[in-house]
């Protein structure tokens, strides 16, 4: 049954606005690392065995609020970007910060790992995705987007594609071994705050303000469906790894389950008091996490 397994009140001092969950299979600790307006990036781990969630770090290095934040695959490493335009690196076993990256004049509003965890993609005002080598913090090279303010990138699995939501509605996807714009989808005419590929690589999930979730076939390029269900804009949106289901926040304040196939809302959680900013799946589907304005965690459990 779907359910809340645990609630962390006050895991920030101010609204948390994003949250990312990878398992690190050779230690075998499921890692949760948060990111808040409060200008704090928090590391906890999360015990499956007694339902615990445990708070390990507290990374300081941001001089404004943090706005995106992910874990690379083999949950080792946690990147944090923050309005200050800059990137920071940690080393989740240790606690310490492995380096800061200058992102340049416009701020760097969100980040995502490539699956090889050797690449890390950022989105900016510009319009630009950056791709820096997590090895050496050295920028690689760029995409163009040629539109405006991209406010969420995510790569497929496979390791082939990387697609970006701007804040104009336009979704562009890329090759990421050539850099070259593969298609340009309209299917959006607000702010598109999140978006996932299945773990498949075949569909891309898209979030965005005007309340609406779009699922695309990315072979085809086509849009595959439209769904409806909050009340007020979309802001997160994540697969679950059996492919069969993703799971979306709102600032209706509520977390929705969906169907892949049926393309139907199957569950709707209403454990927040505030907007909900972001959503994270583990990795065998049975639990996921929500962080919200209301300055909670909360773990939930999932059917498998």
């Amino acid at each position: 049954m779907y359910g809340v397994t645990h609630r962390q009140e006050h895991a920030h001092e101010e609204g948390i606005w994003c949250v990312s969950w990878v398992k690190n299979v050779s230690r075998d600790v499921d890692y949760i690392v948060t990111g808040a307006a409060d200008n704090m990036v928090k590391a906890w781990t999360w015990s499956d065995q007694v339902s615990q969630l445990e708070h390990k770090w507290t990374f300081h290095g941001h001089q404004l609020g943090v706005v995106s934040v992910d874990i690379d695959p083999a949950g080792s490493v946690a990147a944090s970007s923050g309005l200050d335009g800059y990137i920071h690196l940690w080393d989740l076993e240790s606690g310490k910060q492995i380096r800061s990256i200058d992102g340049g004049q416009v701020d760097v509003w969100t980040l995502s790992f490539s699956p090889d965890g050797k690449t890390m993609a950022t989105g900016s005002h510009n319009g630009h995705i950056n791709l820096f080598n997590v090895q050496t913090g050295e920028k690689r090279s760029s995409l163009d987007t040629r539109g405006k303010f991209t406010m969420s990138i995510a790569h497929s699995p496979d390791g082939k594609l990387i697609a970006s939501g701007a804040i104009d509605g336009i979704i562009n996807l890329f090759d990421l071994e050539t850099g070259k714009l593969l298609h340009t989808l309209e299917g959006h005419a607000m702010p598109i705050r999140s978006l996932t590929f299945s773990p498949d690589s075949m569909l891309l999930v898209t979030a965005s303000d005007d309340k609406h979730l779009k699922i695309y076939d990315v072979q085809h390029a086509n849009l595959a469906g439209s769904l409806a269900g909050h009340s007020s804009w979309v802001l997160g949106v994540k697969f679950f790894s059996d492919n069969q289901r993703f799971v979306t926040s709102s600032s209706d304040k509520t977390v929705r389950v969906w169907d892949t196939s049926t393309r139907q809302c199957v569950h709707t959680f209403k454990d927040h008091s505030d907007q909900v900013w972001g959503v994270a799946v583990n990795m065998d589907s049975s639990k996921m996490a929500s962080v919200s304005d209301d300055n909670s965690l909360i773990i939930y459990n999932c059917p498998t």
